[in-house]
């Protein structure tokens, strides 16, 4: 029967907001070792979605499907272009653009834009940036940096930690002692991740990365003592800042009227953020050792990930022994036969 408690069910997608082209400039500034032209790098302009665009067709004079609300790049091509025009037609050709609301320019390769056309940016009070990378290598940073400012992303209660490398995120019912087996887990050397609100934020096709809140960070809250904080009790070895979420293990009391999982053959798994991730439903009890159940947990993830899965071994063991018993050539013992070493 389902637990009747589903930290699970209908998460909600956190609306992603539009940046503005300061959070851009300020967080890319060092990796694209970005300049600006016109001085106008703490602009409020906003960013309203993931892509870029190459402005060509806008400069050559179609505009019917300018794209002008994203981030405009001026690599080698729109250069050569403006550059084969007169001086006339440049100021008329790149004037075109600012007939629409741009956040802002990127200029790569090392290029720059002459000293009018900056003006005219400038006189719009749209940002120029310029960037040393050449084109491809500028759009992949850029890129991964405002697919993850616009990734899909909830918000799961529960503590999330590496556990030998695995991400493994606890969930259950609030005082089922989450945070208890979390800092029993960083005791013993693991790391913790997040604590009580864990954000997920899906990063390309089926990965999903967690992390704590700006304010939480990584602090927890142990009942019956209060908040602590782990990064100044255990060091910097004991926390991460982020970790691909692999394993779920939800936390919910023993029911005797439960059948639970016995074999393992039947790999369950549930979906977050339209990813699949593997789902494990542990009953607990008072005395029963969670911490080092969750140790094998992710150890027996690290074997089937490595293609190793110890169910399907021993089925596979089971089916060999019926069959051997059928033949009448079996013997139920773990050896052979014993050897002249009687210890």
């Amino acid at each position: 029967m389902p637990s009747p408690y589903d930290p699970l069910k209908n998460l909600k997608v956190l609306e992603s907001k539009p940046i503005t082209v300061r959070r851009f400039f300020e967080k890319n500034r060092l990796r694209l070792r970005f300049t600006s032209a016109n001085g106008l790098e703490n602009s409020a302009r906003l960013i309203p979605e993931k892509n870029l665009h190459r402005p060509g067709l806008a400069l050559a004079g179609y505009v019917e499907l300018f794209t002008y609300h994203r981030v405009q790049v001026f690599g080698n091509t729109e250069i050569k272009y403006m550059e084969s025009l007169s001086h006339a037609e440049q100021l008329q050709a790149f004037a075109r653009l600012f007939q629409f609301e741009i956040p802002c320019i990127v200029v790569t390769n090392g290029n720059t834009l002459d000293p009018e056309l900056v003006a005219i940016a400038t006189q719009h009070d749209v940002p120029v940036f310029y960037s040393r990378y050449e084109t491809t290598k500028a759009i992949y940073f850029m890129s991964d940096f405002l697919d993850d400012q616009f990734a899909p992303k909830t918000a799961i209660h529960g503590a999330f930690i590496d556990v030998y490398g695995v991400g493994v995120l606890f969930i259950g019912r609030s005082g089922i002692g989450k945070s208890e087996i979390a800092l029993d887990l960083v005791e013993r050397g693991h790391r913790l991740v997040a604590d009580d609100v864990v954000v997920v934020t899906q990063k390309g096709e089926g990965i999903l990365m967690g992390s704590g809140t700006d304010l939480v960070k990584h602090f927890m809250e142990i009942r019956g003592l209060g908040l602590i904080d782990i990064r100044a009790i255990f060091g910097i070895r004991a926390i991460r800042f982020q970790k691909r979420l692999e394993i779920i293990v939800q936390l919910e009391e023993w029911d005797d009227a439960h059948d639970y999982e016995r074999t393992g053959l039947d790999t369950r798994e549930v979906p977050v953020l339209g990813v699949q991730i593997p789902h494990v439903r542990l009953p607990i009890f008072p005395g029963k050792n969670v911490t080092v159940i969750t140790e094998v947990i992710a150890l027996n993830y690290l074997l089937k990930h490595y293609g190793y899965d110890a169910a399907t071994e021993f089925s596979n063991k089971l089916k060999t022994r019926l069959e051997e018993k059928a033949r009448d050539e079996s013997d139920d013992r773990a050896i052979d036969w014993f050897e002249h070493d009687f210890e």
